[in-house]
């Protein structure tokens, strides 16, 4: 598996690669210079599960505030930098985590150099970041267009580079919004370089269309065993995009904790509001830290059956409802008691875990 072969790099006090988690990695959308809105917008998506946070510093007074965000949060902090140099300096010098560059809009090798050596004198990691639609004109040439084999060739292009000014604390990105091409190019990568990867489908839609289109792209990419961190790329409240990369790797297997729902389509057979029922569960369970399947179902018919493999249960049926442990239902409760008792099953549950503990 790739990523237990990776080289190991600590951004903060985080270790990524050579067979650590999969961390999950998000970015503010914020004005970074706006210190308060981009502290609280960390702090909200660091409680939700986000272990990276990226913030864009477009200017220098948005550089500057990095120093003061970095106070007041909790996860490591990375810069993302384009086009001026200074700019990564400024972040450096702030004290940032991490940087993002993309060596190819940076500038004259002598600013790459810059930046890489202030990057050494304070031992903090760079990714190398190189996207589909910023590839170089040569390589676009060269490959008639986007291809995978354009995108790792300038990444590890760019890589040797910064190799040979005598750096190799790096992370390495290749995205792009076409699913397949992306996963591509990660497979031919993950052959040819030992660095950890941060891995994402770029520009990839809303809430719902680039959930999708992200869970598709980073289903086939981490299976495989490539990449180190994933960012879910969406065009909505970052919050989302901690949610749906934490769903994405519990169901890869590669995340524990926290309660996993899940919920039967509906048909015909359905006698109560499963939909809001369902809805409600999720929301509910989200403050309980167990690692749990808990099933909802819309009928008492098949309900304890399809629930089977789940911990905890209930199957609504008309004007009642059954509750389900282990496959095996133990009792019948009101419709309108269904989530409170669900609830202060789980509750007991953690009760009991804590007194084990």
């Amino acid at each position: 598996m790739f990523r237990d072969h990776t080289k190991t790099v600590r951004i903060g006090d985080r270790v990524i690669g050579g067979g650590n988690p999969v961390l999950i990695q998000s970015m503010t959308n914020t004005k970074t210079e706006d210190v308060a809105a981009t502290v609280s917008q960390i702090n909200r998506l660091a409680e939700a599960g986000c272990e990276i946070i990226r913030c864009a510093v477009p200017n220098q007074a948005a550089a500057k505030a990095l120093r003061e965000i970095k106070k007041q949060i909790s996860i490591p902090l990375v810069a993302d930098i384009h086009f001026d140099y200074r700019l990564a300096l400024a972040a450096i010098e702030a004290g940032v985590d991490k940087i993002r560059i993309n060596p190819g809009n940076i500038g004259s090798r002598d600013r790459v150099k810059a930046v890489v050596d202030a990057a050494k004198e304070r031992q903090i990691p760079i990714r190398v970041g190189v996207n589909g639609g910023s590839l170089e004109k040569e390589i676009l040439e060269k490959y008639q267009g986007v291809t995978p084999e354009g995108l790792v060739e300038s990444a590890l292009l760019q890589t040797a580079m910064i190799e040979e000014m005598g750096y190799d604390n790096l992370v390495i990105s290749i995205k792009a919004s076409d699913v397949i091409l992306c996963a591509k190019a990660h497979e031919l990568l993950a052959k040819k370089t030992s660095y950890p990867l941060h891995v994402g489908i770029t520009e990839a839609g809303t809430v719902f269309s680039g959930t999708v289109k992200s869970s598709v792209g980073l289903g086939i990419i981490l299976y495989q065993g490539i990449g180190d961190t994933i960012r879910v790329s969406l065009t909505g409240d970052p919050i989302e995009e901690v949610k749906a990369a934490k769903a994405i790797l519990k169901d890869l297997g590669l995340r524990k904790g926290g309660i996993q729902v899940v919920s039967c389509p509906t048909c015909g057979r359905t006698q109560i509001d499963l939909i809001h029922l369902a809805n409600q569960v999720e929301e509910m369970v989200a403050d309980i830290p167990l690692d749990l399947k808990v099933a909802v179902m819309g009928c008492i018919v098949n309900g304890p059956g399809e629930a089977k493999e789940a911990d905890l249960g209930i199957a609504g049926g008309k004007g009642e409802g059954l509750l389900i442990k282990k496959g095996q239902a133990v009792r019948k409760v009101p419709e309108e008691e269904l989530l409170s008792v669900l609830r202060q099953e789980l509750l007991d549950w953690e009760k009991q875990c804590v007194q084990q503990d």
